[in-house]
């Protein structure tokens, strides 16, 4: 069996023009695998530090050398003549190399793309496309299991710290019905997203798009982009409520102040009940299928009150609230705090970690959702992580922008495979 011969990180680029950590790893046998790791802009404060130099003579201090050195000076000399297939062992060298409960020393940045290195050379070395290898280590079984391919979710309207400033809701969302082969998926959310764009351009407004290739249009409120893109579905063949539905992305946390709730939809803040009778009320208008980090990620009476109410019918997901943490995922289990999860493997930092996050939530009955960031890089990994772990869903952005693109086009390329 091949082992790692070299390993050598450099900084690049992301879709925001920040820097962030490429890593090439090369086989003994001469194979050689590429990883680069995204980065959010709406970052939950439980997750793990990803590292930036803080020089304000280059990027803005947001450049990522020390974490490109922690790689090539400290990682990989401790990796060289591993075998890639040990993605646990390799993953827990690198944890006790950082010694913090954050990495915020070598950086979850640095480590995670690594990780993410060594498990594209596993699949390589052992000739088994990156989904099968996933789920071969996930499930521990061969041959692979993978039964359904992920049902997209496209964030059509930018706002919040990812749009223009004037929707506090960060994503609004549309979603095909689950039972819809994926390439029909991705026909309909890029129908939906061309016809809202003209749309905002028959309404005079700006149809510029922000960081996940969403449009950030210049709108009074929230309720106005549901009803925008309410008109854009009439707008096509597509049957709302059957074929096609809403989902939302409140990042909350970005709208709590002193324990009260701010949303320009109305004239006062809200306490937590409330802002959850909102919700329940946008819920009922507009029939959301999904409802994510509705309530802030530390309001967790909050998030078990809202469940409650309309968890029934609606899927309601943490992504700031669990921060693929283990530990926050088990508290949120055991106090039935959503029924979804974001997984977003820079938030925890390794493969290895990422993967016993969703068997934990799996094993408890939560929906697992995939997901990017909004500073994206082409590296397609977490399209492959999706289909792996048998994932219901995923969220890339907009059907627009080419580092969105290149996932969806990577999940079109695993669906003609499996013959789904």
């Amino acid at each position: 069996m091949a082992k790692i011969k070299s390993i050598i990180a450099n900084e690049i680029l992301d879709s925001r023009g920040n820097p962030t950590v490429e890593t090439t790893l090369t086989l003994t046998d001469g194979s050689s695998v590429v990883a680069s790791v995204p980065s959010g802009a709406s970052v939950g404060k439980y997750e793990m530090v990803e590292i930036r130099d803080n020089d304000s003579s280059r990027y803005g201090g947001k450049g990522v050398l020390t974490a490109v050195r922690n790689v090539n000076e400290k990682i990989a000399p401790a990796l060289l003549g591993q075998d890639p297939v040990k993605q646990g062992l390799i993953d827990e060298t690198m944890i006790k190399m950082d010694g913090t409960e954050n990495k915020s020393n070598l950086g979850a940045n640095a480590i995670l793309s690594v990780s993410i290195a060594v498990c594209k050379a596993a699949a390589v070395a052992v000739k088994l496309p990156l989904y099968a290898y996933i789920n071969e280590l996930i499930s521990g079984k061969l041959p692979a299991t993978v039964g359904h391919m992920p049902t997209p979710t496209f964030n059509v309207i930018n706002g919040g710290k990812h749009g223009a400033g004037n929707l506090e809701f960060q994503e609004f969302h549309i979603v095909p019905a689950s039972i819809t082969p994926y390439h029909r998926c991705l026909q309909m959310g890029e129908e939906v997203y061309q016809k809202l764009k003209e749309v905002l351009a028959q309404r005079n407004a700006i149809h510029s798009v922000g960081d996940e290739g969403g449009f950030a249009p210049n709108l009074f409120n929230n309720a106005d982009a549901l009803e925008i893109i309410m008109e854009a579905i009439r707008g096509t063949k597509y049957k709302f409520g059957f074929e096609i539905f809403l989902g939302l992305d409140v990042a909350a946390s970005n709208l709590r102040k002193e324990d009260r709730y701010f949303v320009r939809d109305k004239p006062t803040s809200l306490t937590t009940e409330e802002f959850i009778d909102y919700l329940s009320d946008i819920h009922h208008s507009y029939r959301l299928l999904l409802l994510e980090d509705p309530l802030s990620e530390d309001d967790w009476e909050g998030w078990q009150k809202l469940t409650q109410k309309i968890g029934r019918e609606v899927l309601i997901i943490g992504d700031d609230l669990l921060a693929t943490n283990p530990v926050r995922v088990r508290k949120a289990a055991a106090e039935k705090a959503c029924s979804g999860i974001l997984i977003k493997p820079n938030q925890i930092g390794t493969v290895s970690e990422t993967l016993s996050v969703v068997k934990f939530s799996q094993a408890n009955a939560m929906k697992v959702i995939v997901s990017h960031r909004s500073g994206e890089t082409n590296d397609t990994f977490v399209a492959d992580l999706a289909v792996g772990v048998n994932a219901q869903y995923v969220k890339f952005g907009a059907p627009a922008r080419g580092e969105r693109i290149a996932k969806y086009n990577r999940l079109l390329e695993i669906e003609r495979e499996l013959k789904l």
